[in-house]
């Protein structure tokens, strides 16, 4: 039950791309060690004083060492609550997320580290192959679309390169 000082944590995610030559244009998935909804785009939340970009970039850094620039921010985001059995452990009025979403491109060739504890593993992934992956039909539809927004970019950037 939701009361009136119950807020919405902000939280930045990063849709991370590649391009290579044998594959193509992938995009990286991080794998929480949790039994549901394990497979998802690199996110956390954004700390005092940070914007958004800022917490992706942080992030991103914290759950697979990839340090990169952030290309452009989504119109996308993404809000929900909190599951009650979640929420009983929370000492504040924390009740969900609101997730909103920048692009990235790495190098092909970067290496990505995960610590085995927050994330427990990582995929590049083909856009096609996102359903493998993300089972949660709601979040699914969301990374398909910025998936979609993303390849807009990263087109206008290789034609102005």
């Amino acid at each position: 039950m939701k009361k009136p000082e119950d807020e919405y944590r902000r939280c930045a995610s990063v849709l991370l791309f590649r391009r290579t030559e044998k594959e193509g244009v992938q995009f990286l998935l991080v794998r929480k060690p949790r039994k549901k909804d394990a497979w998802q785009l690199p996110q956390g939340g954004a700390e005092e004083g940070e914007n958004i970009e800022q917490a992706a970039r942080r992030e991103l850094w914290e759950e697979t060492n990839v340090q990169t620039d952030i290309l452009g921010k989504s119109a996308i985001s993404y809000m929900y609550d909190f599951p009650k059995s979640y929420r009983r452990f929370r000492p504040d009025h924390i009740c969900g997320q609101c997730i909103q979403f920048v692009f990235a491109e790495a190098d092909p060739f970067v290496q990505v580290r995960v610590d085995q504890k927050e994330i427990e593993a990582y995929a590049w992934v083909l856009p096609k192959q996102l359903s493998r992956y993300v089972k949660r039909k709601e979040y699914r539809k969301i990374v398909e679309k910025l998936v979609e927004e993303g390849m807009v970019l990263l087109e206008k950037r290789s034609y102005i390169q």
